[in-house]
């Protein structure tokens, strides 16, 4: 039975392999029989195809972790921003790395391999899949820190006028992300970038009078929330890739069905590298905007003694960041012999959320008056 079996198998291989090899020889036929245009065309196209190929691969691979005090030093040089040195220290006015960080992290979208592609209409872009959620990751992101530069780091108790700069460069990082034209996406985008690059410029002056950034605990609370509450979305997409899982929100997915115990929703099959790659790319932009928030609430997390909760967020997210070797997203069960790469990346974002917490609490926590004898 083993022999027959493996006699059946040799000959299938061996037919296939003919069948491959006579259907290409009667297609070299073809184009050899066919006029000088023909040939010339086929070779046109088949070059291409294979360019297009090779440039879709290299398109899709991630940009590394953004070094960003290299990346702040090269905002603030191209904006011709001097910062006050005193010996080895350098005096960096608050907000200013939080701001050249989002700018920076806004300019790796087009500067990447491949620039921007979410909005591509000719291949290999409109080809890709990956690499448009994972600027869609990046862009929540980004859009996310600008609106609460607006709303929260700008203003306090005692100011709450709006900042211009940043009033465009919230609606200007909120137009849609597949415009290809009239206008494109990617003017909109540099546009709001200009506008930060502005708000930098008054942030950095010594004179500044009409600029602010608020640094205090509550503030960096404040953000820290809607992080947490960006990554338990995700958290929950990822997770639903593997059964119905209870929906805490009717509106987190589009495809829902209904038992006995209740509402239940499930990652449909086709999205699951899409949301795989947005948290990839959500959680690249975090990890760089929440370095550039380190340098300027240094101090607050430092009284609050919240530094290593803090850095344990950032290590819980480099961690999404390491090479995925599967050429595919793989779905398998949870104790299953084949990967979930959706649940792996889930659980890396649930310990960010813990980890958040720990440092949201800690944040919150009023300083004891020292004790006087």
């Amino acid at each position: 039975m083993r022999l027959f079996g493996r006699l059946s198998l040799r000959h299938l291989w061996v037919h296939g392999l003919r069948r491959v090899r006579d259907e290409y020889e009667e297609t070299q036929d073809d184009i050899a029989r066919g006029s000088p245009v023909l040939r010339i065309s086929a070779v046109v196209v088949g070059s291409y195809l294979v360019v297009a190929i090779v440039l879709g691969i290299y398109w899709s691979i991630s940009p590394a972790v953004l070094p960003v005090k290299i990346a702040i030093h090269q905002v603030l040089f191209e904006q011709d921003i001097s910062l006050n040195e005193n010996g080895s220290n350098t005096t960096v006015p608050a907000g200013v790395a939080t701001t050249a960080t989002l700018i920076a992290v806004m300019e790796t979208l087009w500067q990447k391999p491949g620039g921007y592609l979410t909005n591509d209409l000719l291949p290999p872009g409109i080809w890709l899949d990956n690499m448009p959620h994972w600027e869609l990751g990046v862009m929540l992101q980004a859009r996310d820190m600008t609106h609460m530069l607006r709303v929260s780091f700008s203003q306090s108790a005692t100011n709450m006028i709006v900042d211009n700069d940043l009033q465009k460069a919230e609606v200007r990082l909120n137009f849609s992300t597949k415009s290809w034209i009239f206008p494109a996406t990617e003017s909109q985008y540099t546009a709001g970038v200009e506008h930060l690059k502005k708000y930098l410029l008054h942030l950095s002056q010594p004179d500044n009078t009409g600029t602010y950034f608020y640094a205090d605990a509550q503030h960096l609370n404040d953000y820290l929330a809607g992080v947490e509450q960006r990554l338990k979305n995700l958290s929950q997409r990822l997770t639903a890739s593997v059964g119905p899982v209870i929906n805490t929100d009717n509106a987190a997915m589009p495809v829902t069905q209904t038992n006995s115990n209740g509402l239940y929703i499930k990652t449909p099959w086709r999205q699951l590298d899409d949301v795989f790659f947005e948290a990839r790319g959500s959680s690249w932009a975090l990890i760089a905007l929440l370095q550039g928030l380190e340098i300027d609430f240094a101090s607050v997390l430092m009284e609050k003694d919240a530094q290593a909760s803090y850095e344990q967020i950032i290590r819980e997210l480099e961690a999404t960041q390491q090479t995925v070797y599967s050429p595919v997203i793989l779905n398998g069960d949870g104790f299953g012999f084949v990967v979930n790469h959706s649940l792996v990346m889930s659980s890396y974002i649930s310990r960010t959320q813990a980890a958040i917490a720990d440092c949201r609490r800690l944040l919150l926590k009023r300083s004891l008056p020292a004790s006087s004898f």
